[in-house]
């Protein structure tokens, strides 16, 4: 130990950070013993109160002031969407349940939840990992989730985009369409030679999302994100996301 002073200073400065305290909310007693068990064998992580449901939920954030919620959402009496607009305002809530409806998930990110987890779909240590994203602020998703929130986005895609962007819809010529007319049946992803990822991307930039959001969307990183954008303004022959979300819609 003493010949590496520099791992061993590393391990103290660590153990110096006060635990995440998480606070869990789900009517299943088992379930709940489940999480609090994983959650407390790590230094980092400590389970400060359980719940039964979304009131008993908020009565112990209160109390004991949690740095992370993980809420169910189908609970008797308060259940979780009830209370989440409530808790999101004492801590960031992180959705971990069976209900993998997408409106359930639209609805709860909407509402301000952090993450949505769909049991079966993620590993113990993915678990802990998202507690840790949901705390720092970093939003955290798994797959069922991810996909509920991009075919949301896909399908509200022109219906949101920018008002800068509806204004040149708004100019296209009919020197424009005729220019477009070629391209007819051909599709914006084929014409651009855009790969399906590159081509997901390119559909939350067209609706405004930022590169944070997108990668907790895409399930990626951000440097991730980037590199997929740089490709993307490369093949589109843009340098901004405007003049490409303008390509993609085909209004420039």
């Amino acid at each position: 130990m003493i010949e590496t002073p520099f791992g061993e200073r590393e391990k103290r400065e660590d153990c110096l950070s006060p635990p995440l305290r998480v606070l869990v909310a789900d009517d299943n007693p088992v379930i709940r013993a489940g999480l609090t068990a994983v959650l407390s064998t790590l230094d980092d992580l400590t389970v400060v109160a359980e719940a039964e449901d979304g009131r008993a939920a908020y009565e112990a954030a209160l109390r004991h002031h949690p740095d992370v919620i993980l809420l169910d959402v189908r609970m008797p009496g308060v259940d979780g969407m009830a209370a989440l607009p409530h808790l999101v305002r004492l801590a960031p809530v992180m959705m971990l349940t069976y209900s993998d409806e997408t409106e359930i998930v639209q609805e709860a990110v909407r509402l301000g939840a952090g993450g949505y987890l769909v049991h079966g779909e993620f590993t113990t240590q993915q678990l802990t990992q998202a507690v840790r994203d949901v705390g720092g602020g970093r939003p955290h998703f798994t797959p069922t989730a991810t996909s509920a929130l991009v075919a949301h986005i896909r399908g509200h895609a022109t219906a949101h985009v920018k008002p800068k962007l509806r204004s040149l819809a708004q100019q296209i010529s009919s020197q424009n369409l005729s220019r477009m007319q070629p391209h007819v049946g051909q599709s914006a992803q084929s014409r651009f030679q855009l790969s399906g990822r590159e081509a997901e991307i390119m559909d939350l930039i067209a609706s405004g999302m930022s590169n944070q959001q997108i990668a907790a969307v895409c399930f990626i990183s951000e440097k991730t994100v980037k590199n997929h954008i740089n490709r993307i303004f490369a093949k589109l022959h843009t340098t901004t996301r405007a003049q490409a979300a303008a390509k993609w819609l085909g209004v420039a």
